[in-house]
């Protein structure tokens, strides 16, 4: 009979891609949990040097009572796939009352797909909703038509 790792912590960090370092913030979060750092790093950016070097890598590690660790990719946040769809660099200053840009259903269904493999219980109506309220939020216009976008 196996028995069950008992886990000491779960730490979240958004790394971005090829670029972990022992330095803030993932050195002393991995280093409070007695985790090997350079271990870390050296396995994250070799399954993510394939990808833009700017692009933000949610990260979930599980830190078990051995000092053993396993961790998980996550998809990038909505926010960063809407700039890019939208072909911006920061959202509004004042969201609601300025639209810095304007986006298609289209690109949200599409970035609905890709969100979706981090929540497959979540349906895609649901999640195209959740990235037209993070759009709004960000001062992003949300069109029906690709046509529509200036």
């Amino acid at each position: 009979m196996s028995k069950a790792k008992v886990v000491t912590a779960t730490i979240r960090l958004v790394i971005p891609a090829g670029q972990a370092k022992p330095s803030p913030p993932v050195g002393p979060a991995l280093g409070q949990a007695g985790l090997k750092i350079m271990d870390f790093c050296k396995d994250f950016n070799a399954k993510t040097a394939d990808f833009k070097s700017d692009v933000p890598v949610p990260v979930v590690i599980t830190a078990f009572a051995d000092k053993s660790f396993k961790w998980v990719m996550k998809t990038p946040p909505a926010s960063y796939f809407i700039k890019k769809a939208a072909g911006m660099d920061s959202g509004s200053q004042r969201p609601g009352h300025q639209h810095v840009a304007a986006i298609s259903l289209k690109h949200l269904h599409e970035i609905a797909l890709v969100k979706q493999q981090d929540q497959p219980m979540v349906g895609l109506p649901s999640l195209v909703k959740s990235l037209m309220g993070t759009a709004r939020s960000m001062g992003v216009r949300v069109v029906t038509r690709p046509e529509d976008a200036p």
